[in-house]
């Protein structure tokens, strides 16, 4: 059982101090189920990799179980593919060898600790029950870009098809404790197997070591279910320690939809939105700021759009598109056409990449003006669909609204609303310095003088 950590940070062999392990020596330590072995097949100032081996001793853990039962034993207890695909063992080893560095830790150079550097990890041979696109919903909402190889069950019989594991590629620029806690808390996940008891101890190591990424991970029920072995008792504890802000969260999303309900305003957005975006050809689409899945819903009930993807920077937002989608309830066909991810839409995102189109619907005025500008670049400059449908409301318009006093702006989260104007001149600005088209629409009934109630641009990409 193999794990590769490289990194190309400067000097590369501040990876040794890191992990406290010297890159000139093979040290070894004896665990529960065998031996763990680190060495660096190479350490220089340009480069530097660290392996961890795993000597699963498959016998000698056989026996000392059968040594404290006389229960019969089976022929799987002993061929099995313990020694040599991570699992849990890997993670206990990860605690045991580098516990210093997962704890975030480093006594020599303590700035290294804090320090984010170039991370690769490779995984051999890693079991993944659920498949890739299980294992990509894992590790990319983290910002790691993955590379996998599924191998077959035996390359001699091709007709057997694939197996359940896979060689994968990890990479990231993190600090290297968030990187081992990752890995310490989702390689047994992937697996869905401890090879240990789980009982209340695992829930104290689990909110240990998910801080600060657990709690905002769109997979985060999963994760918690594998690896507590889904034990329904000790999920449940660990699901409520995150619950706090649901409630509170869900009544922000509606209040908006309250104000304009009487005009039907949402609809005629999603409507419109769905009409752009089907009349560009686009097969592959993006729902930016997805909030509970409406447009989702739209865009999955026409067969033109074979690859839907929705994002939403809060975890219980896209809890809630889950379950209004009714993905767990959906034929195959239909869950392979739509991906929930989390994200936010002002750092850059490699995910965003090589889709045709964009929605972002009533999204940007919950945005600091001050990030709009990064938004900018996420959205047209690195993502750069071929065409972006983008809805703001017209704070014009607001003096329609006999529920909303005067002076306020129709949701407490905006950040601001603006004029005809000022929508106007902004998507201008954009579109010159990114290389698009843009033309403005009305959305709902329009006012003589103030307009109408949403305001509407569609850009559209032009060759460089």
């Amino acid at each position: 059982m193999l794990l590769t950590i490289s990194t190309t940070h400067s000097p590369a062999t501040d990876l040794g101090f890191l992990l406290h392990k010297h890159p000139d020596r093979l040290q070894s330590f004896d665990v529960a189920f065998g031996q763990a072995h680190v060495f660096y097949p190479e350490a220089s100032p340009e480069r530097c990799t660290v392996c961890l081996l795993l000597e699963i001793d498959s016998v000698g853990l056989v026996r000392r179980q059968y040594s404290r039962s006389r229960d019969s034993l089976t022929l799987a207890e002993y061929v099995n593919d313990r020694p040599y695909v991570a699992s849990s063992f890997m993670s206990v080893a990860i605690a045991k060898v580098f516990g210093t560095a997962l704890s975030g830790k480093c006594k020599d150079r303590p700035e290294l600790v804090k320090t984010t550097i170039p991370l690769t990890v490779k995984l051999p041979t890693l079991p993944c029950r659920g498949g890739e696109r299980f294992l990509r919903k894992l590790f990319e909402p983290l910002g790691y870009r993955v590379d996998t190889h599924r191998y077959q069950l035996d390359s001699q019989f091709p007709e057997w098809g694939e197996s359940r594991y896979y060689s994968v590629t990890l990479e990231k620029t993190c600090c290297l404790s968030e990187l081992l806690s990752h890995l310490y808390v989702l390689i047994p996940v992937l697996d869905d197997e401890k090879h240990y008891w789980v009982a209340d101890a695992e829930i104290e190591k689990l909110l240990k070591h998910g801080e600060g990424w657990l709690s905002e991970h769109p997979e985060q029920e999963q994760i918690v279910s594998r690896y507590l072995k889904h034990q329904r008792k000790l999920t449940q504890h660990v699901l409520r320690h995150f619950g706090d802000t649901d409630e509170e969260e869900i009544d922000v999303i509606q209040e908006e939809e309250k104000i304009e309900k009487r005009i039907g305003l949402n609809e005629l957005r999603l409507t419109k939105a769905v009409e752009l975006m089907k009349q560009s050809g686009a097969k592959r689409v993006l729902d930016l700021g997805c909030g509970e899945g409406k447009l989702l819903r739209k865009l999955m009930a026409d067969k033109q759009f074979e690859e839907i993807v929705g994002i939403d920077v809060s975890h219980q937002t896209l809890k809630i598109a889950h379950q209004r989608l009714r993905l767990d309830r959906l034929p195959d066909r239909q869950t392979e056409r739509i991906t929930l991810m989390q994200g936010s839409l002002c750092y850059r995102d490699d995910r965003l990449q090589g889709y045709e189109a964009a929605a972002v619907i009533e999204v940007i005025e919950h945005l600091d003006i001050g990030r709009l500008t990064s938004f900018e670049r996420v959205l047209f400059e690195y993502a750069r669909p071929q065409i972006v449908v983008l809805t703001t409301p017209n704070v014009e318009y607001n003096v329609q609204f006999e529920n909303l006093p005067v002076g306020k702006l129709r949701h407490r989260d905006h950040r601001f609303e603006w004029t005809r104007e000022e929508f106007e001149s902004w998507g201008s600005k954009v579109s010159d310095r990114f290389s698009y088209s843009v033309k403005f629409y009305p959305i709902g009934e329009t006012e003589e003088n103030i307009g109408a109630p949403t305001q509407m641009a569609v850009f559209e990409a032009q060759s460089v």
